[in-house]
């Protein structure tokens, strides 16, 4: 018996576990210098520029007559209202007749007086009973100057007791009613001053230095009413608790324009070259914005930055890498330090070609 062993041979497959390590292809463009034309926008209240408080010099007396109303536009020394004279006609009856009262005993006095000059010299009459007489008809004629006084100053109560607009204006609010007795602590008018009103805005810390007096702005009355104004003042408070500033916005006369309503405003900034890139280069985290910079070597690297102003497309980098780095597009989302990288200018990158497209992996077996 032939015994046939059959013998098999295996074949040896050489294993291979070494891969060409993935890079991904990412769109890359640079940090450049772009003239970008920011804007700042904020919210305030329409108040006057001056605002005027009206009332009454002299009290104690009753309001007869109220001859304007809250919107109306009055003149420089228009009469506002007028208080009710009668108890004051009646002390100027009585000063007039005080002061003649005062008048006569005074010419009797200085009579008796000049009288008496001539006898100082033959002793007729003692030194004491002519000093007597001449210091009478002296405090006469100083009661005479007294009464005058008071009559002169109830003269001039009687030309204040009409209330008159010291300024061109309109009335913002009247506060008195007929009957109402003058000399309370609050004023029976407010007038604004030149019928001019503007806009009080509040406006954030970091953005005040982009805003100068002078400047165009824009406010935006409720009824989407646009007008043009000018940066008046510039607060050089800022509030403790909110970090805000307050900034004046000067505005022509419109019928639009109430003091104490809402309105925005939006300040206009000169065009200026700064660092840019494309908003697609800006990627968020709970840490703020960044960037991934592609240094020469082509890797990626993640660099915090603090952004700017927005125009076309385009953000400004206040705080960051300096102008020429490259940085990735979209496609650097899910970049890590250190991550290798195949750069394609933006310019030269396909439309079929996605921004966050892996390169093939190749794989030898």
């Amino acid at each position: 018996m032939i015994l046939l062993v059959g013998c098999s041979k295996e074949e040896n497959v050489p294993e291979t576990n070494t891969k060409e390590l993935g890079t991904r292809t990412v769109s890359v463009d640079s940090i450049t210098l772009r003239p970008m034309t920011g804007s700042v926008t904020a919210s305030g209240l329409l108040l006057p520029r001056e605002e005027v408080a009206v009332g009454s010099e002299i009290s104690g007396y009753r309001v007869a007559e109220l001859l304007v109303d809250e919107g109306a536009t009055v003149k420089k020394n228009q009469v506002l209202a007028r208080l009710d004279p009668s108890l004051l006609l009646a002390k100027i009856a009585q000063a007039e007749a005080s002061l003649s009262q005062a008048k006569t005993t005074a010419n009797q006095s200085r009579a008796e007086s000049d009288r008496l000059k001539g006898y100082e010299d033959i002793g007729a009459f003692s030194e004491e009973e002519i000093a007597t007489r001449v210091a009478k008809a002296e405090n006469a004629e100083a009661g005479v100057d007294v009464a005058q006084a008071q009559l002169n100053e109830l003269q001039t109560q009687k030309q204040r007791m009409e209330i008159r607009a010291p300024v061109d204006g309109f009335v913002l609010e009247r506060q008195v009613r007929l009957g109402d007795v003058s000399g309370q602590s609050q004023p029976m008018f407010r007038l604004a001053s030149n019928s001019l009103i503007e806009m009080d805005a509040e406006v954030p810390e970091d953005d005040l230095a982009n805003i100068t007096v002078g400047q165009e702005a824009t406010v935006i009355l409720p009824s989407s009413t646009e007008l043009q104004g000018k940066v008046r003042l510039l607060s050089p408070r800022i509030d403790p608790q909110t970090k805000l500033g307050r900034v004046r916005v000067q505005l022509l006369t419109h019928p639009e324009l109430r003091a104490g309503g809402y309105a925005k405003v939006v300040f206009g900034q000169v065009s200026t070259p700064v660092p840019a890139v494309p908003e697609k280069a800006v990627q968020f985290e709970a840490s703020g914005s960044l960037l991934i910079v592609i240094d020469d070597n082509n890797l990626a690297r993640r660099v915090s930055i603090e952004t700017g102003a927005r125009n076309d497309g385009f953000v400004e980098i206040k705080k960051g890498p300096a102008v020429g780095t490259r940085v990735a597009l979209g496609g650097g989302a899910f970049l890590l330090d250190g991550d290798p990288v195949k750069p394609i200018s933006k310019a030269s990158t396909p439309d079929d070609i996605s921004d966050n497209a892996d390169s093939d992996t190749k794989v030898n077996s």
